[in-house]
């Protein structure tokens, strides 16, 4: 598979809409599994997902719906993509 980079790699530190992608790359370069949780613009819980040490796994989300990790966020890596043909 190749994607598109369209932002530039920041982190989960803080609740992020991660500059409003609807596809987000992230990579949990944390030395534990880390919960990340999708949340609408108004903070209600759409879904959360637990991502391995050292997995990067691909998420599709809406433009205003944000991502927050439940711990070590600094540690948790986004940027926004596209899928390139």
């Amino acid at each position: 598979m190749v994607i598109k980079l369209v932002s530039a790699e920041t982190n989960l530190g803080s609740v992020s809409n991660v500059n409003t992608a609807t596809l987000v790359r992230l990579f949990n370069n944390h030395s534990a599994a880390i919960l990340i949780t999708r949340k609408t613009a108004a903070g209600a819980t759409i879904g959360s997902c637990t991502v391995n040490t050292k997995e990067t796994v691909l998420l599709s989300k809406d433009p205003t719906d944000t991502l927050t990790a439940a711990s070590n966020g600094a540690s948790v890596l986004v940027a926004q993509i596209a899928y390139q043909n």
